[in-house]
């Protein structure tokens, strides 16, 4: 069950990874896990410096879309 809540912008703001990275994540290599672990930092400071924006859980529809971008890039 999916418990990220995402802003605006996708992201989740309990995790900071973005909608892309969150479906993609147990599919991953350790090298792309590893770029993500890297941003997350800079991701958290860039938001909390920010307007958040409204929290929203993730839709199936989008979970689908993102799923659908996954999937065609490869």
């Amino acid at each position: 069950m999916a418990k990220c809540a995402l802003n605006d912008d996708d992201i989740c703001m309990g995790c900071y990874r973005t909608i892309d990275e969150i479906v993609g994540w147990s599919a991953a290599d350790d090298g792309f896990k590893t770029e993500v672990w890297k941003k997350l930092a800079q991701r958290k400071t860039e938001l909390s410096k920010g307007e958040l924006g409204e929290r929203n859980s993730i839709s199936r529809q989008k979970w689908l879309e993102a799923e659908a971008r996954k999937y065609h890039s490869e």
